[in-house]
């Protein structure tokens, strides 16, 4: 008997080939009917014997396409006409959108195979793709994913493209990004004048790679926007690129021909070759001890024991790889602090005093991306997101809301991202950056349009941070007022706290949960400047118990840029001498005046940070956010828990004494300890103090966020210590300095707030 059954399928099935896989699995089970897209994900109808369909619907579960992502499905009997055949159908749009989106793909390896092979069609052409690799993100204009709804559509297929397109047996069969030599995208280079450099297409490559060995400066236009690429083992040339990107310091991500060149000249784990290979592709941060190779290490990552690492992840770079005999500087094709540029026109105006040349295309991005950056733990191989972008955005995989209302969350202020909830997913923008730039504010404004225009809804509540300065406030309530939408500002830390809860699905918990939220800055609840912070989380209520004790906030927003302010604040008046070498007598008498006009406190763990780094000669000038920080982390290799010491306990009224910590750490220093010795020392006070306060408020549950929580020493630290106690919770799907703030602020107006 011939029976009829709906399959409803939602998760990542747009841009994955599901279609086509349910289209020749079908037909592998004999069964009609026709698979198609919609707002809410995949449609399969289904006509068969009850167990050839059931014995369908088990595999297509347990089995789905590579890079699919089921999240939920259902199937049932319905009365339909009798289907002929199995047909996919082209995607009908009723309604609005309510699936996940689709994140871009790494090149997988049948594809790298056919750029390689001589005889194929598709050799040296660049923008070789299937139904399971390729940009779908950066070139998506709405959903759901079909070519017309992309920029990949100003490009028809060919013939041959068609019969691939139409073929149920070829990889190719629904790619809606399938492309070639004859009627895809062409890539041509230019020098820094405009001049068109005359090279065959099947020479691009290697002209490209013998610039790169010559000792110029690419720009590279790739499928999620530019990169400034030059020879990574030339310290001249990089450093050229540093001074004219104007970025001194900031350590540059290194991309390497192929995984086998990398592994001759570095140790890496199996997590990092994973994570380096998957189809998200991230550039890993890897500890250099052992390092063989030529690369200049100083020259790329000045003064750090850990360089940036990634592989080709589109067809743009295996092509320049399998051309090259070295490594590459592969940084954001930007001017250091500004976004990431995706428009030929506006890099050449901004970059050709950067680039020496330009390898451009007409492929429009439409949402241009950084590369995402990840780094493993040395003793627990934690994984810690430090930017989530390309392969990640837009999507919360795990997460779904229950809302009447439509959520938009503008986040923070320095590691700009945006929150929406129009339906029951959340969708996260990829990284934006810093708001005081005009062009990331600007990139900003155009996401938030671009999160209303494919959901084809207006949010009905704007929720923002308390501080009233920061640029997505300011842009949160001018929204508000033109369009009468509700708007709630959300406290910072409290923010960061409710993104942990929200990934772990904690905040129905029946156990009170203690949240540890160290960072830089944040406006507090109090007026003072937050950022060394213990909440309590219990049913729906998130109350702050105990803090580091204030100091003077000196100076305003320099105090970030330059940690010896940080340790004039935190200094008494036996540490005079140390401050003489760092600050003419003018100054400091300047400082004391202004501070003592100036009535602002803070309690900020980044700023302890930048203390301890200035009173130990390591950095008193911050030319990036954290560079302190990340200086002194890089002087450690290795560690031993019993031969560590804490500078101090806290106060009985749950207050951590800053400056007894500070005062006592440089009299160790003083003593003739190591710098390695003293920043363990520090790192293992820091966590005792989790754990005292654990104990004296009586949690086994601890969540941590914060930019400071990016020490993946400190995260080794805190499970050495606690995991056999206490449930320690980490974000894992979110980086945890303040790109979590708008998924925060949304999880925290959903849960905590008297809405």
């Amino acid at each position: 008997m011939q029976n009829t059954y709906k399959i409803l399928i939602s998760g990542q099935v747009q841009g994955v080939g599901f279609r086509p896989y349910v289209y020749n699995l079908a037909r592998e089970f004999l069964l009609k009917g026709s698979v198609s897209n919609d707002e809410h994900g995949v449609i399969i109808l289904v006509q068969g014997s009850e167990k050839s369909t059931h014995s369908f619907y088990e595999k297509l579960i347990s089995f789905p396409p590579p890079v699919s992502k089921i999240k939920k499905s259902s199937i049932h009997e319905i009365q339909y006409p009798k289907f002929d055949d199995f047909n996919i159908v082209p995607s009908k749009k009723s309604g609005q959108l309510d699936l996940i989106l689709t994140p871009d793909f790494a090149i997988c390896d049948d594809c790298q195979k056919d750029i390689k092979n001589s005889e194929n069609r598709r050799y040296n052409y660049p923008f070789t793709t299937c139904v399971h690799c390729g940009p779908r993100w950066a070139i998506t204009k709405t959903f759901p994913f079909e070519r017309s709804h992309t920029s990949m559509d100003d490009f028809p297929m060919c013939d041959d493209c068609i019969k691939e397109y139409t073929n149920p047996e070829d990889r190719r069969f629904h790619s809606q990004t399938n492309t070639c030599k004859t009627c895809g995208i062409d890539l041509f280079l230019v020098d820094n004048s405009g001049k068109k450099v005359e090279v065959s297409k099947n020479d691009l490559f290697k002209s490209v790679a013998n610039l790169l060995l010559e000792g110029n400066v690419i720009a590279i236009k790739n499928t999620s926007g530019y990169l400034l690429c030059c020879h990574a083992e030339n310290g001249q040339v990089v450093q050229k690129l540093r001074d004219k990107k104007h970025r001194p310091n900031k350590p540059f991500a290194v991309l390497y021909p192929s995984l086998v060149a990398l592994k001759k000249e570095l140790p890496i784990t199996e997590k990092q070759e994973q994570s380096l290979k998957s189809v998200e592709r991230p550039i890993n941060i890897i500890n250099s001890k052992g390092f063989k190779g030529k690369i200049n290490l100083e020259a790329v990552a000045p003064g750090l024991n850990q360089i940036g690492i990634m592989l080709p992840y589109s067809g743009i770079l295996q092509l320049l790889a399998n051309q090259l005999k070295f490594p590459i500087v592969a940084t954001s094709g930007n001017i250091h602090g500004s976004p990431i540029i995706n428009d030929f026109e506006e890099a050449f105006l901004k970059l050709n005093h950067v680039a020496d040349y330009f390898l451009n295309h007409h492929l429009k991005i439409v949402h241009p991306q950084d590369d995402a950056v990840v780094k493993f733990s040395k003793k627990y191989i934690t994984e810690v997101l430090f930017r989530r972008s390309r392969g990640y955005a837009p999507n919360l995989f795990d997460i779904s809301v229950k809302s009447d209302k439509k959520i938009m969350a503008l986040g923070a202020h320095l590691k700009s991202t945006i929150a929406y909830a129009p339906n029951s997913y959340v969708y996260l923008s990829q990284y934006l950056g810093n708001l005081d730039n005009f062009d990331v504010y600007k990139r900003f404004t155009e996401v938030v349009q671009d999160f209303i225009n494919v959901f084809e809804q207006k949010p009905d509540v704007l929720l923002v941070d308390s501080h009233s300065g920061y640029q997505s406030t300011l842009y949160g309530e001018e929204l508000s007022i033109k369009d009468k939408i509700e708007l709630h500002k959300i406290q910072h830390h409290k923010a960061h706290f409710a993104s942990v809860l929200g990934e772990h699905h904690l905040f129905n918990s029946s156990e009170s949960v203690l949240g540890v939220i160290w960072d830089g800055t944040g406006y507090g609840d109090d007026g003072q400047i937050w950022g060394g912070e213990f909440f309590e989380y219990r049913s729906n209520n998130m109350e702050r118990i105990a803090h580091f004790e204030y100091f003077d906030w000196l100076a305003g927003d320099k105090m970030s840029k330059e940690p010896r302010l940080s340790l004039l604040s935190l200094s008494n008046p036996q540490m005079e001498h140390i401050l003489n070498e760092k600050f003419e007598s003018h100054e400091i008498s300047i400082y004391h005046t202004l501070n003592s006009k100036n009535k602002l406190k803070t309690a900020s763990v980044g700023r302890l940070f930048d203390a301890v780094a200035s009173l130990l000669n390591i950095c008193d000038f911050n030319s990036y956010e954290g560079e302190a920080a990340i200086l002194m982390e890089s002087l450690i290799d290795t560690y031993d828990l019993s031969k560590c010491q804490a500078y101090c306990k806290i106060s009985e009224n749950g207050l951590i004494p800053t400056k007894e910590l500070i005062f006592n750490l440089y009299l160790d220093f003083q003593k003739g300890n190591s710098k390695e010795n003293v920043i363990l020392n520090f790192f293992y006070t820091l966590t005792s103090h989790v754990f005292q306060i654990a104990q004296k408020y009586q949690y086994k549950n601890i969540a941590f966020s914060g930019g400071v929580f990016q020490n993946t020493t400190l995260i080794d630290m805190i499970k050495e210590i606690g995991e056999k106690e206490y449930k320690l919770y980490f974000n894992i799907n979110l980086a945890p300095n303040d790109e979590n703030i708008s998924f925060g602020q949304m999880m925290y107006y959903l849960q905590c707030s008297n809405k």
